[in-house]
């Protein structure tokens, strides 16, 4: 199969589809990779290491979305990539499409076959493509909150760790996740006091379990977390709901009770947020203030450190693209249930019943929906 890996065009977004090590596996298989010129530089891979690999280079996007079979990306495509894709060809990336109803229409109008990371599940139940990211951001979170709560970058002026005498911050985390979990650990490594509220007893003693006191532990509801906000210094947004719309759980009334200077970072803003106030931001301008509450809705998190993360994806994600490739995409999504979950949209139609709720459209069964296709190209 012929593989297309373009180069990222998300604002400070420095990861890449495929690592130099992933082309040469699909190489030695007998597939055909075609990278675009500098797609791996933000990791530090250059175009001779993908043509050692066995790749070869496009000058430009162009070339590589008309010739490739399956596009492999990290972020959703943007408006100029949409126009590239044509009906048949196969899209494998992270999506989120629930928040971003124009990304969906025109992925239905393309005609492509569009499988998110995200909603890819494990034989466990888990989201094995979303978890590495979530793993990184969660972890991305507190050092984030740590540099905004400094004064000079709108913060209260506390320190995480605190001091002799002086006690360290209060951190809220909204969710038991990955993302939850990390934001935990690294927050009580870095000596916080940290709170976590979720909506599910289990998760919550096991990592009460783990950290003992260290950590408390609430069930979410909207008193409580009301409550809590009014004593936190940082709040970090990790609630999912796997290709839904994140629930809001803070409203812009709540966000009075909070301290001035205080921080929110909404790690569920790919999912639309779990706060009323948030709105995607980038790594060029990652920050807004609203009631004297500081905002990072970075909506590409893990970008910032991309070596990390594309190593981290590229581990997770590799066996699943030799899947699609070695029994090409339809017989590979036909087969595979877990996969299968992971189809959001296929040849106009929306196969994603939590997409179709959040647009107001309608839901066409996956299995339906590549019954309208012939197998795609064998290895």
């Amino acid at each position: 199969m012929l593989i297309g890996v373009p180069k990222e065009i998300k604002a400070h977004e420095y990861r890449v589809g495929l690592t130099p090590e992933s082309v040469g596996e699909l190489a030695a298989l007998g597939h055909r990779v075609v990278v675009e010129r500098d797609a791996g530089a933000g990791i530090g891979a250059t175009d001779a290491d993908y043509r050692s690999a066995g790749a070869t280079i496009a000058a430009a996007a162009e070339a590589l979305f008309a010739q490739a079979e399956l596009i492999v990306k990290v972020k959703e495509p943007l408006a100029r990539e949409r126009a590239r894709l044509r009906r048949g060809q196969a899209l494998f990336a992270y999506l989120h499409l629930a928040p971003d109803a124009k990304l969906a229409r025109e992925l239905v109008a393309s005609g492509a076959i569009a499988i998110a990371y995200e909603t890819v599940t494990s034989p466990e139940g888990g989201l094995p493509l979303l978890a590495p990211m979530s793993e990184i951001a969660g972890r991305m979170a507190i050092q984030v909150a740590a540099h905004y709560l400094e004064r000079p970058h709108g913060g209260r002026g506390v320190l995480i760790a605190g001091a002799g005498g002086v006690a360290p911050a209060r951190i809220l985390v909204l969710g038991s996740g990955v993302v939850g979990s990390n934001a935990a650990r690294i927050a009580i490594c870095m000596g916080a006091e940290v709170t976590m509220l979720g909506r599910s007893a289990e998760p919550l003693w096991r990592l009460s379990s783990e950290f003992g006191p260290r950590l408390k532990t609430m069930i979410s509801a909207p008193g409580t977390i009301q409550e809590q906000l009014a004593g936190a210094d940082a709040v970090v947004g990790a609630a999912l709901v796997p290709g839904a719309l994140a629930p809001k759980l803070v409203t812009r009334d709540m966000l009075a009770g909070m301290r001035r200077g205080a921080v929110i970072v909404d790690v569920s803003i790919d999912q639309g947020g779990c706060f009323e106030t948030s709105r995607p931001t980038t790594h060029a301008d990652p920050v807004y203030v609203i009631d004297g509450i500081v905002h990072y809705c970075v909506a590409n998190m893990p970008g910032a450190v991309p070596r990390t993360s594309t190593y981290a994806l590229n581990r997770a994600t590799l066996p699943f693209v030799k899947e699609l490739a070695g029994r090409g995409v339809v017989e590979a999504l036909r087969l595979n249930e877990h996969l299968r979950n992971g189809l959001n949209v296929c040849h106009g139609a929306v196969t994603r019943p939590e997409v179709a709720q959040a647009l107001g459209t309608g839901f066409t069964d996956p299995l339906r929906a590549l019954a309208t296709s012939t197998p795609g190209p064998q290895n």
